[in-house]
């Protein structure tokens, strides 16, 4: 077992909130690779520190029982997060499958420059989880959406450890449009130290964020 496959099965057992986790990763991390350059070696080291049940069993010694029950309540979102995103992404399906669509170059209500920044934007405010910012240029039924809760899920959907955020991919745009209603909706896969992510984001006229869908 490697050692960030040994840490990340250690974390899925912890029984506290993505960021908690994350720090608890690092240091964990960080001890195993000390020790592997005093000339340890891994299967040594994780002998020593036990199963990764076992050690994540001592760490949850000392996480307090509001944070367990915080962490039980989490998990319950991850259950019913997942539902909600699906049917936004079964409407925005809809969309795509009407026949009115229009390329984004052809648009009278959208700009190709303007939707591609926004979209870049709107990861990169992801990527920094500034919730705040994400909320304020949503449409209302987003907003609820748009919190820790939901970005960890999403992000545990394709991996447990995405790393940083390497480069933007190309992207792909149409104009959707739906009786009085005109939506940009895109494409971009963009490049993380471990994974690639292919966000496919929505906006409404005002050019205010309705919808994510990402794999």
């Amino acid at each position: 077992m490697g050692e960030k496959k040994y840490v990340n099965a250690v974390a899925r057992k912890l029984k506290c909130d993505g960021k908690r986790k994350r720090e608890i990763k690092k240091q964990l991390l960080a001890d195993i690779q000390m020790r592997e350059n005093q000339g340890e070696r891994l299967e040594e080291i994780i002998s020593r520190m036990g199963k990764a049940g076992e050690l994540a069993d001592g760490f949850n010694e000392n996480i307090s029982v509001e944070e367990q029950r915080r962490y039980a309540r989490n998990k319950v979102l991850k259950i019913v997060i997942p539902t909600v995103l699906a049917v936004i992404f079964i409407g925005m399906a809809g969309f795509w499958m009407l026949p009115k669509t229009v390329d984004i170059e052809e648009s009278r209500v959208f700009d190709k420059e303007e939707v591609e920044a926004v979209m870049k934007e709107t990861i990169e405010l992801l990527d920094a989880e500034d919730y705040d910012a994400l909320q304020k240029n949503a449409i209302p039924t987003m907003k609820p959406l748009l919190n820790a809760e939901t970005r960890e899920n999403m992000r545990r959907t394709l991996s447990d450890d995405w790393g940083e955020r390497k480069q933007f991919g190309a992207v792909y745009m149409v104009e959707v449009i739906q009786g009085n209603s005109h939506l940009a909706v895109g494409e971009m896969t963009v490049t993380y130290e471990n994974v690639s992510v292919t966000y496919r984001l929505t906006y409404d006229e005002d050019m205010r964020f309705a919808g994510i869908y990402v794999r």
